[in-house]
Order: structure tokens, then sequence, then C-alpha cells
């Protein structure tokens, strides 16, 4: 009797042991089987040189940007296009890991929880948010300088232009890709996954928290005789502005009233209204994960930290983030968080869930919102010109981020309209580009008159 109890009860839990091996797999196959379908290993839906031959990359528009003619994958018909949407779209060896054809593979097969592979090999269509004419007008306006030009709906989330150079053309790629500087850093898609010296756009930081722990900081003038020492370290600003109030101060991007300022406020407060502001955060567009900003707050001297507060230092913004933020001030303090993906299309036709938006926690008061925002509108009629921008009510900070000794300097522009058809925020960087305003500026005009205007 005792040997049938004790084999009942092995029976049993062997039993169990298959249920909960079942219940696993059955999970695992839930949640990552898109994944699984997918794999390399899965060889009819690889050619022969191990690139996906399944689906269709599309903008939002419906403009093909990638699919399969005669068993091959190939690009869009015109070469800029192919260039311009290269970090998008995604290469053929799979270089570029935040590309639509490797980030996305498993949309493109199909795949679907119900039918799993089947019909895997005609593939489905995915819908990018992006369009592939900003992108075009984007990568021209760099003029095959490196950097990244991004604009997304800080309501909606949608990635409407999103461009990475220096770039290539995936269908003919330069044999010295891997040797020559002309290609450095091809692979890498600099708004999601690039961490870059801010220069004064990070002021927009350091405004916002000044105007919730200085007071009286309305009432206060500075005055910039040029430079200033603090802690040991000679502040040098981009001109003579002579007496200010913090308007003035933010629109003539004044290194010695902003390192002041920073001083003023320690690096505790400095530290934590980085963060709140999502500067130090990675966000996930559909999976795939950006790259964090990263400061340095401990045991600074005064003048480390009155550069710090002026985006020098070892600030370091990923471009998206300081988007994401942008968004927030346009939108009172949170913004919708960026997605890549419009929608699928599997292989029997059916069309995906409506994306459902998603928000930011608050990045910054409301109140404090209002107020950074109408002096960035300020900066743009003060310093930047409103006829560069027409049709637009732009709001706006430039940057010029120092990198080196014998190296020209970061250009970067960054902002938000507050018009009511088109909220977009931008980011602009053109690495060793010279003046944010002048470079920058120039490239994030030409992109949003084509977006406003239609030009």
């Amino acid at each position: 009797m005792k040997k049938i109890e004790h084999r009942a009860l092995v029976c049993a839990l062997l039993a169990a042991l298959l249920a909960a091996g079942l219940g696993i797999f059955l999970g695992r196959c839930w949640f990552d089987g898109g994944s699984w379908a997918s794999s390399a290993f899965n060889r009819h839906l690889y050619d022969t040189d191990g690139v996906l031959a399944a689906g269709t990359v599309l903008d939002r528009d419906g403009d093909v940007l990638s699919d399969v003619r005669d068993g091959k994958r190939t690009y869009h018909e015109n070469e800029t296009v192919r260039k311009a949407t290269l970090h998008a779209v995604g290469d053929l060896k799979g270089s570029i890991g935040t590309g639509a054809l490797n980030a996305f593979a498993d949309r493109l097969t199909g795949y679907n929880r119900i039918n799993g592979a089947f019909g895997a090999k005609r593939g489905g269509e995915l819908y990018l948010t992006i369009d592939a004419r900003y992108n075009y007008e984007a990568f021209q306006a760099l003029k095959g300088r490196s950097g990244t030009v991004a604009v997304y709906n800080y309501q909606t989330g949608e990635v409407l232009c999103m461009v990475s150079a220096p770039s290539y053309d995936p269908l003919h790629v330069p044999a010295d890709i891997e040797t020559s500087d002309r290609y450095q850093g091809a692979y890498l898609n600099r708004f999601l996954s690039a961490a870059v010296t801010p220069g004064s756009v990070y002021k927009t930081v350091t405004l916002a928290a000044a105007l919730e722990r200085i007071p009286d900081l309305q009432n206060r003038t500075w005055d910039c005789k040029g430079s200033i020492q603090l802690g040991g370290e000679t502040i040098v600003c981009s001109g003579v502005h002579g007496e200010q109030q913090i308007g003035d101060a933010f629109a003539n991007s004044c290194n010695v009233a902003f390192a002041q300022i920073a001083v003023e406020l320690g690096a505790d407060t400095l530290a934590d209204y980085t963060e709140q502001a999502g500067l130090t955060d990675s966000y996930r567009l559909d999976g795939i994960p950006t790259a964090a900003g990263s400061f340095q707050w401990d045991g600074l001297t005064d003048g480390e930290l009155g550069w710090a507060g002026v985006g020098q230092h070892k600030d370091l913004v990923n471009p998206c983030a300081l988007m994401v933020y942008m968004g927030a001030v346009a939108n009172g303090g949170k913004a919708a968080q960026p997605y890549l993906i419009g929608k699928t299309v599997n292989s029997m036709g059916l069309p995906s869930l409506p994306h459902m938006t998603r928000r930011t926690d608050r990045l910054l008061s409301k109140e404090t919102a209002d107020t950074v925002a109408e002096l960035m509108a300020d900066n743009v009629e003060k310093t930047y010109g409103s006829d560069r921008f027409p049709n637009m009510e732009l709001c706006a900070k430039s940057g010029t981020a120092e990198v080196g000794s014998g190296q020209t300097p970061h250009a970067w522009f960054t902002g938000f309209l507050r018009n009511e058809e088109t909220p977009y925020a931008f980011v602009v960087l053109v690495e060793n580009g010279g003046g944010g305003s002048s470079v920058a500026g120039s490239v994030a005009a030409r992109v949003l008159d084509v977006m406003v205007n239609g030009y």
C-alpha cells in the first residue's frame, strides 16, 4: 500500500512539473512568439545572405521604404530617401540594430498569436510614423555633416522625422565604411543611441530650477563683462552682455549669469531637476531603448558646477530625451511618449489595434513650463529672428557645445511649435557644426518650413 502511495505521489509531482513547464512554455510563447518566429534559425524567412525576406516597411503615407522583390530585399527607388531613412528602416546586414528590419522583424513576418507564423513567408506590412519627405529634407539640410534631426508630435507621440548622419546607401555599401572617417559612427542612430555634450540647451533645465527655487529671480540682475572667476575656473561667455535680467540673460545665453545661478542653486538641486526632466532616463520606442544621459554632480568646485549649469563639464544628453523634455515644456509639464510604429497589417490583411498614447511623468510644473515657454518664444523674437520661421509660433533654444581644444563646437537647436495644427517638438544636432542658432537653427528652419508650410 505504501509503495502505491509513494508511486502516486511521484506521478502527481511529475504531472505538476509537466503542467508547470507547459504553463511556462505557453507564457513564453504568448510573449516571445514573435521573436521566435522571426529568429534567424527559421531559415525559410531569410534569404541566402541572411537577410529577412518577408514583410514590407512603409512610411506614414504608405510610401514603400523596403520590400522584397524576386526573393531579395530592396529599398526605395530614390538614393537620398534610402540614405535619409536608413536608420529608421535598417540595413541588409543587421549592423543597425535599431532599424525596423532588425528591431521589428517579428511584425514584418506577419506573426500573430492565433495563426503563428502561418503566412510568414508572405510577411506583413509595417507602417512607421515617419514621413519619408521630412526625412529627405532633414538629410539634405545636414549637407553631409554628422548629427541628427528629429521631430515628433508631443500630443500623440508620433515620431514624424528621424534622421541620423553619417548615412550610406544600403544597396551600395561603401567599400571603406569600416575605415573611413567620413563614415565614422554610420551604424549608430544618434537620435536614439547617442549621449552628447548639450551646451546651452541645458540652460532650459537650469532656468526651470531657478524659477522655482530663487524667489526674487525676476527682480535680479547679473552683470556680464565677458567672463567671471568661480572657484578657480574662468567662466567665459560668448559676449559682453552688461547688466541684464533673467529674460535677457536667457535670450543672450549668458554663461556668466547662468553659471552664477547654478552655483546659487547648488549641485543637489540641479541634479534633482535634471532627473525630473527625464534627461537621465532611458525611453523605449516600441521596445527600442534610448541611451540615458549622464551628469556628474558629486564633489564639484564652484567653477565646475558653473560649467555644468551651462551644459558643459561632463554633461551628456540624449537627443530623444531632450526632445521629449521640449514637448513637456510645450504641453504644460507632461508630453506623449514617442513611438515609431504607426500600425501593422498581418499576412491575412488584418490591421493592428490603434496605438494607445502614453504620457510621461510630470517633467516640470505647469506654471514653470508656461514661463519657460514664454522665455523661449522671446529667444526667437530677440535673438534668432522670427522671420526665419514663417507661420510658426516657435519657442526655441540654441546651444554651442564645446567638445575639446582644437575642435569645432557641436551646434544644437531645440524647441517646439505652439500652433494648434502642428504640435511639434524638435531637436537638431550638428556635430562639430559651430554656432547653434546659425547652423542647427537653419536645419530646423528648413525642415519645419516643409512640415508647416508644405514648401
